[in-house]
């Protein structure tokens, strides 16, 4: 007996929803009413920052874009990557990665994109700020999502509107990172303080 779109979708959400249970996770707030937005991700220290995104997203009924550099793209772990929705992008050209991210947000109805502003998975100093360009002139607002190991819970997190001053904005985001304060996978590759700059 072959499963309707439907069916398969709730039976998805279904087993993403287990997954996250059996592997300790909560979800925690509330989830994106808005057909466009931009999520971004903190911290960002482990390919399993990925995997327990992509099952909060799926429980969620949630399908937001996931841009992974290029390079991991190896075999197998392309084939893996592909099966979990993520695209492949050169991050060498970022300018025409922000275009063809607001492309997609003109062109669809209904579109969502999750950024991790990092960059890397290693320790760094200062956040990329396309997330918020992109958020800026696609005029959608900016969900302050987060993956907290250190008490489990994942969060789509606050709902925020950008203002167009980057300064204040990058500071009230900042702000609200330091007040969750949470423990990335691999602890000494993160520092809160980037989120400032």
């Amino acid at each position: 007996m072959y499963l309707c779109h439907n069916q398969f979708q709730t039976m998805t959400q279904k087993i993403c929803g287990a997954l996250l249970k059996l592997g300790g996770w909560t979800v925690v707030g509330n989830y994106p009413t808005d057909k466009k937005y931009v999520v971004i991700s903190l911290p960002h220290t482990s390919m399993w920052d990925f995997v327990w995104g992509k099952f909060t997203f799926t429980s969620a009924n949630e399908h937001p874009a996931i841009f992974i550099k290029k390079e991991m793209f190896f075999f197998p772990m392309g084939l893996l990557l592909k099966a979990l929705g993520a695209r492949p992008i050169n991050r060498s050209h970022s300018t025409g990665m922000i275009e063809q991210i607001l492309e997609y947000f003109s062109k669809n109805e209904k579109f969502s994109v999750c950024i991790t502003p990092e960059g890397t998975r290693k320790r760094t100093n200062k956040l990329k700020r396309g997330f918020y360009f992109i958020a800026r002139q696609a005029n959608v607002p900016i969900y302050l999502g987060f993956l907290n190991y250190g008490n489990k819970t994942v969060s789509f997190g606050e709902r925020f509107i950008p203002t167009g001053d980057i300064d204040a904005d990058m500071t009230y985001i900042h702000n609200y990172y330091v007040n969750i304060n949470p423990t990335a996978k691999h602890a000494d590759q993160f520092s809160v303080d980037c989120v400032r700059l």
